[in-house]
């Protein structure tokens, strides 16, 4: 690294006034009482004193100063700081007091995220374990209970039924694990077709139908829409998010409750697709950690629902993926409204 010196003389200055006036002074004195007192001596020595501490002095402490935030700089160095690594070296205290805390708050912030990303992943890894070990027992307790014999053919067949089910959640547990690392790593691929929104949405509600039947939950549009509403999107991926949104306002509704979508214009080349339904709702302290992996509000009831807890997270990567917006509003105890946008065919 180069040395970059800022000159401050100030205490070279002032050093070198004390030095001055005191070696003079002494000198002057000495003549006074030993031999003949000289004013021009005095004058030529008080400068020559003067010339040599003020560069004795500016040399050493720079040189002095250079030494130890050189090593500084070092030490900063192996912690790999490209703050400090593209600069050269300063002299200057108030500069290197400025550059020293501002890669000291950098260095802080980062040893934070570090800390929060490893607590993320410590609690994904362990939600991981758990989404797998639940489906996974399940197979091996009804294989287990094969193995040792079960003579009966209606027992038999309803164990293998049941391990089946939990072989389908295992796969669609890492199908959406799959699809979620994909979508991290940006491997979204999206084909952008034409697509009426409207079709499309009503035939998530006939898919899910039988579903919502089981709760007695009524799904339906806020109005009749006699005209198609057409956007520029990937169908398949836009199918998938309103698929898993409603089947979430399903999964957390009231018994005998409504599941409710409606389409706006927002601006002239957006729609906004809002999913209302009149549940539980969401906690305030809960919404900012909804779309992260796993996350469940109730982790009892919602696994006891189904589900990968993936759902929300992938909603979140495809609406992303197009450049949209998803927002969230809910109220504890009133009910919850998803809404997502999208870019209308021109």
């Amino acid at each position: 690294m180069a040395l970059n010196f800022k000159k401050t003389y100030r205490f070279a200055v002032i050093s070198t006034l004390y030095i001055t006036l005191f070696s003079t002074s002494l000198v002057a004195g000495l003549l006074f009482l030993f031999a003949t007192f000289s004013l021009l001596f005095c004058l030529i020595y008080a400068i020559s004193i003067a010339i040599f501490s003020f560069f004795v002095l500016q040399y050493r402490v720079e040189h002095f100063i250079y030494r130890r935030v050189k090593k500084i700089y070092d030490d900063v160095s192996l912690l790999d700081s490209t703050t400090l690594r593209s600069q050269s070296i300063t002299t200057d205290m108030a500069t290197l007091t400025k550059e020293v805390k501002k890669f000291a708050t950098d260095k802080k912030l980062e040893i934070e995220n570090l800390k929060v990303r490893e607590e993320y992943r410590r609690e994904f890894m362990g939600n991981v374990s758990h989404e797998l070990k639940t489906p996974l027992f399940t197979v091996q307790g009804y294989i287990s209970t094969l193995v040792d014999g079960v003579r009966d053919k209606d027992q038999r067949k309803k164990y293998l039924e049941r391990a089946e089910k939990g072989v389908e959640r295992l796969i669609y547990i890492v199908e959406d694990l799959d699809m979620i690392s994909k979508l991290e790593m940006g491997d979204l691929n999206l084909e952008f077709t034409e697509f009426n929104i409207v079709e499309l949405i009503q035939n998530v509600f006939d898919l899910l139908e039988m579903q919502a039947d089981k709760k007695n939950i009524i799904l339906m549009f806020d109005r009749k829409y006699n005209k198609p509403i057409n956007v520029f999107a990937d169908q398949e991926k836009i199918q998938q998010v309103v698929t898993n949104l409603i089947m979430n306002s399903i999964k957390y509704g009231k018994e005998n409750g409504t599941t409710e979508v409606s389409i706006e214009d927002l601006v002239k080349n957006k729609i906004i697709v809002r999913v209302r339904d009149n549940g539980e709702g969401i906690e305030q302290q809960h919404i900012p950690r909804l779309f992260e992996r796993f996350f469940r509000v109730d982790k009892s009831g919602a696994r006891s629902e189904g589900g990968s807890g993936l759902g929300l997270s992938i909603v979140k990567h495809i609406i992303e993926g197009h450049n949209e917006k998803i927002y969230i509003e809910s109220e504890f105890g009133k009910g919850s409204e998803f809404s997502f946008t999208l870019e209308k065919q021109k």
